[in-house]
């Protein structure tokens, strides 16, 4: 073998070759990407009322907060139940303090407003 034939040899060894069934899988996430993205598009309409925006706006920011929540008091739970089977104690102990610490961001806009007043 000559030295050509072998730098040939080396460069197709180091060029990967895809197959047609990851070119089409690659090709069809750009293109479900590129469909979701003009799918899940939504108007906005500005309003007469500012404020009423801003309302909008921190409604829908609490509501995801409160969404986090929920996640976390569920997670929590089960933390406890795991640590139950185990018999572990520090595991049972982080799960009290996920769930409370979910029960506190549940409910972080009543919290604000009894501060708030």
């Amino acid at each position: 073998m000559n030295q050509t034939t072998k730098r040939k040899k080396k460069h197709k060894a180091l060029t990967p070759r895809l197959s047609v069934n990851t070119k089409m899988h690659r090709h069809f996430s750009v293109y479900m990407a590129v469909v979701l993205c003009v799918l899940c598009t939504t108007t906005v309409c500005a309003a007469d009322d500012p404020i009423a925006v801003v309302n909008n706006l921190s409604t829908f920011i609490f509501g995801l907060v409160r969404a986090v929540g929920m996640i976390l008091i569920g997670y929590g739970i089960v933390q406890i139940g795991l640590s139950l089977k185990s018999h572990d104690p520090s595991q049972r102990a982080n799960g009290i303090m996920t769930v409370a610490g979910g029960i506190v961001v549940t409910f972080a806009k009543e919290i604000l407003n009894t501060i708030a007043g």
